[in-house]
């Protein structure tokens, strides 16, 4: 069933995760357009309005009903203990598809090796109740201070002996002349909805629509198509070198001395895949970008 009017109202995330999660819905079927310091983007969708929002606000918003569905980090969930409900993982950051990671770090230079070493220290972050959880489960005894931004300066500056601070690959924190100690937690992106909205046929089939197909774009991202011509009395060779996410498909040419075979693999195994297809007869072989397996 379609309907002309809107049947949910979607958080999108502002910040560090806003280009990543529009090129996200972009290759999901979903194009949104900004307008200059406007909170509210157009979507080619009428059963869609969406905000952009600050990630640590969507899981309250979507608690009290202001939002049906949004994108958030499981880091904030936590953070906030907002009674929402985790529709899937949808892991992706801002430099990779990779989850991130909140890390305890110190002055590359200090004298603080492990976590115990920071007993009745100062730490920064702005994950406050999440590390403040960390250290008291580990029977440390920290100063946990709100860190209102740029906290990776603040043991250079000298205002904390630690921080604890999100990080994709580690770079920022080396930049800084940081050194890392301990893994506090592991976070990625999250869809998320009421349980009211859940309960609702028709938002439930909008939101399921939604993560089908963001899921299926996330999926097609490490996988390319490969389609070729491989002789007939080549074929059990030539199918013996190729992975595939399922059987291959092959299909009789008119010439029946040849054989089409089309597949779907992993994109880092293409390079040495092509040659090894080729050494065995391959020929006309394309490679070819997808844009959603599902």
């Amino acid at each position: 069933m379609s309907s002309t009017n809107p049947i949910i109202k979607l958080g999108l995330p502002k910040g560090s995760l806003e280009k990543p999660t529009l090129s996200l819905f972009e290759r999901s079927g979903w194009k949104i357009h900004q307008h200059h310091r406007n909170y509210f983007p157009e979507i080619n969708d009428p059963e869609i309005t969406a905000r952009l929002c600050r990630v640590q606000e969507i899981p309250s918003y979507i608690e009290d009903g202001i939002l049906d569905v949004g994108l958030t980090g499981k880091d904030w969930l936590l953070e906030t203990g907002a009674d929402v409900k985790v529709v899937s993982d949808l892991v992706y950051s801002k430099v990779s598809n990779r989850p991130a990671r909140w890390v305890l770090a110190v002055a590359g230079d200090s004298p603080y090796k492990r976590p115990e070493d920071l007993a009745g220290k100062r730490v920064a972050t702005e994950l406050l109740g999440v590390t403040k959880k960390y250290f008291e489960d580990a029977g440390i005894d920290v100063d946990v201070q709100y860190s209102w931004g740029a906290t990776e300066a603040k043991v250079v500056e000298g205002l904390a002996d630690a921080i604890v601070e999100v990080t994709e690959t580690g770079t920022t924190i080396r930049a800084h002349g940081l050194r890392i100690i301990a893994e506090v937690l592991v976070t990625n992106t999250q869809l998320v909805t009421s349980e009211a909205a859940w309960a609702d046929p028709e938002k439930r089939r909008k939101i399921e629509q939604i993560d089908l197909l963001l899921q299926g774009a996330l999926r097609a991202e490490s996988l390319v198509g490969l389609k070729m011509n491989v002789p007939s009395d080549k074929l059990p060779e030539i199918l013996n070198e190729i992975p595939s996410l399922n059987s291959p498909t092959i299909a009789e040419l008119t010439d029946t001395a040849w054989h089409s075979v089309e597949i779907v693999v992993d994109q880092g195994l293409v390079r040495d895949l092509i040659p090894r297809l080729k050494a065995e007869g391959a020929e006309g072989i394309i490679e070819y970008a997808l844009n959603k397996v599902i």
